[in-house]
């Protein structure tokens, strides 16, 4: 801070009150390392006191709204830090459960790929055996009717008639 000094000469006028209440508009300041002004006696010196006093009470108020302010900047930037630290803490954790979940998610699908597979092959293996045994019955089919068709030639060349059997799986 400046600190600027009165003249001390008994010559001088103290200030008006005009000048003094809101930082005097010529340049007037604190008194910090001055020497003490010589005492004087009579209105003149109790009006200087009590301006020396405004002045001094208003360079310890601002002194202190500028501590105040100071520490609330520290706060607020102590306070922006956590933040970030805790969505830096946040988004990292977030990307790796998103990882996992795509880890998670191609196995699950590698698995159902697996399986559809195995489940197609069950549906071919099916079909083969279901032509297999269409095959089967086709094949008997066509045996019988050959089987048929010779007895029916066999009946036709020697003049007989076929037979009724009763009970069919006893005969």
């Amino acid at each position: 801070m400046e600190a600027q000094m009165e003249p001390t000469n008994a010559n001088a006028a103290a200030p008006t009150p005009a000048e003094v209440p809101g930082q005097p508009a010529g340049g007037g300041g604190a008194f910090e390392n001055g020497p003490p002004a010589p005492a004087q006696k009579g209105p003149a010196a109790t009006d200087r006191d009590a301006v020396r006093a405004k002045v001094e009470m208003e360079r310890k108020l601002s002194m202190v709204k500028a501590w105040e302010e100071n520490h609330k900047c520290k706060v607020d930037n102590r306070a922006e830090h956590k933040m970030s630290c805790i969505l830096s803490w946040e988004n990292t954790k977030k990307a790796a459960v998103e990882a996992k979940l795509r880890t998670r998610e191609e196995k699950l699908e590698k698995k159902k790929a697996e399986y559809a597979e195995k489940m197609r092959n069950r549906v071919a293996r099916i079909h083969k055996k279901a032509e297999e045994e269409r095959a089967s019955v086709e094949a008997r089919r066509q045996e019988g009717v050959i089987r048929c068709q010779e007895t029916a030639a066999k009946h036709r060349s020697t003049g007989t008639t076929p037979k009724k059997k009763v009970l069919g799986c006893f005969g």
